[in-house]
C-alpha cells in the first residue's frame, strides 16, 4: 500500500521537475526515455532487475556501491505530461512495496522538438 502523504510529497516534487523541464523548453507531449533509479539490498535489487520487462521497463544497469548497497536503473519511453509522470510515480511507489526497494526518483532530458 502506498502511503498517501509520501505519494503527495513525490507528486509535488514531480511538479517542480516538470516546471523546470518546461522552463528549459520541454515539449511535454514528446515521447522520450525516462530513467528510474531504485536502491536496496542485493537480492531485492536483482529481483527487480529480473522483473523489469514484466513491469514495463527496460533494464539499464545494476550497480554495487561502496557502502554495500545496490541499485538498478530502469527506463521507459513516455511523455512528461503530468498524467504520465503521475502514473509512473505511483508505479515506482508500488514497486517499492512489492520488491522491498527504495525509489530514488525519475529523470530525463528536456525535449524541445529540435534536432541536436
Amino acid at each position: 500500500m502506498i502511503d498517501p502523504q509520501r505519494l503527495a510529497d513525490e507528486l509535488e516534487a514531480d511538479r517542480d521537475v516538470l516546471r523546470s523541464l518546461s522552463e528549459n523548453g520541454d515539449v511535454n507531449t514528446i515521447v522520450r526515455p525516462v530513467d528510474l533509479h531504485f536502491k536496496g539490498a542485493r537480492q531485492s535489487i536483482k529481483a527487480l532487475a529480473d522483473d523489469a520487462e514484466e513491469l514495463g521497463f527496460r533494464f539499464v544497469a545494476l550497480n554495487e556501491h561502496e557502502d554495500g548497497e545496490w541499485s538498478v536503473d530502469l527506463q521507459i519511453d513516455i511523455t512528461t505530461e503530468y498524467s504520465s509522470i503521475e502514473k509512473l510515480t505511483r508505479q515506482a511507489l508500488e514497486i517499492e512495496a512489492s520488491h522491498d526497494v527504495e525509489s530514488d526518483g525519475w529523470g530525463c532530458s528536456a525535449e524541445t522538438g529540435s534536432k541536436h
